[in-house]
């Protein structure tokens, strides 16, 4: 009761035009964090002044933001295992309020989908065709090659909805399916594009890192081999190097999402976004012990 009466006071003080005093206001109403946010938001359908609304926004979008850094680093500093949960946390930046279990059931009813054609006697190959029949022939996904460097291609949520996403997004729902059905499928951090891998996991460890064959999410799940990696980097001038056959980290893949939406904003103009999804950056680049 005593924080209800603070937090109340707090917020009629947002109208006071002296800076020096909203500052306090501000400060003050960003300790109490999540507590604040439905208080804000009555606030904000109830007051009339643009002002008031304004720094209401601010508020709550730096308390929002300061919750997808919290679990952005806790994520990162517990081991990065699960990688659609560091996807749904940089959702999260765009979609503050973002329904995950929605989430979690729409991937669910595509790995039912290929569940149910599953046949135990089936090759890794023909494992692969399976995903690609349900994923891109029954559910639609493709690339979005029309608005490309659109940055709603980066959030799972929005590639769900819309069927369309980039390399990333649509190879990262794409190897969570798998996964999921313990088809051992991972992402690649080739340059200029990302691929997934089929590994072979008894062969990890031996040069080819146990990849039996490529996958291109982006381009209807096309399988290719290590020779058109070897064509694609020449094409780049670039020497091959390890990295770019061998499955790479989740947190290489979610440092990869943020750059692209780095990209993104910075074609939009967004200098904001820039600005804090390079505080998101910085966050998987912090070494801890």
């Amino acid at each position: 009761m005593e924080n209800s009466k603070e937090i109340d006071a707090l917020i009629r003080l947002l109208e006071d035009p002296d800076q020096e005093v909203y500052g306090e206001v501000e400060k003050r109403l960003l300790e109490h964090g999540n507590a604040v946010v439905k208080f804000l938001e009555t606030e904000w359908e109830k007051s009339l002044d643009t002002l008031i609304q304004e720094r209401i926004e601010n508020i709550v979008h730096q308390i929002q933001f300061n919750n997808v850094k919290e679990d952005l680093s806790l994520w990162y500093q517990s081991g990065a295992f699960d990688l659609l949960k560091g996807a749904l946390v940089i959702n999260r930046y765009q979609y503050p309020d973002l329904d995950e279990q929605r989430v979690i059931n729409q991937l669910e009813e595509i790995r039912r989908e290929v569940w149910l054609g599953l046949q135990h006697e089936m090759s890794s190959v023909e494992k692969i065709k399976l995903i690609n029949h349900i994923f891109y022939k029954i559910n639609g996904f493709s690339g979005n090659t029309k608005n490309h460097h659109d940055p709603q291609n980066s959030y799972i949520n929005q590639v769900l909805d819309t069927r369309k996403g980039n390399q990333i997004s649509l190879a990262i729902i794409y190897c969570t399916i798998a996964q999921k059905l313990d088809i051992p499928v991972y992402g690649v951090n080739l340059p200029q594009h990302f691929i997934l891998g089929y590994i072979d996991e008894t062969k990890r460890d031996e040069q080819e890192f146990g990849v039996l064959f490529y996958i291109n999410a982006f381009n209807k799940g096309a399988i290719f081999g290590k020779h058109d990696v070897d064509q694609f980097l020449r094409q780049l001038n670039l020497q091959p190097m390890p990295g770019f056959y061998a499955p790479c980290s989740n947190v290489e893949i979610i440092r990869r999402i943020i750059r692209n939406l780095i990209s993104a904003y910075e074609n939009l103009g967004s200098a904001e976004k820039v600005a804090e999804l390079k505080e998101l950056q910085d966050i998987l680049s912090e070494s801890f012990i």
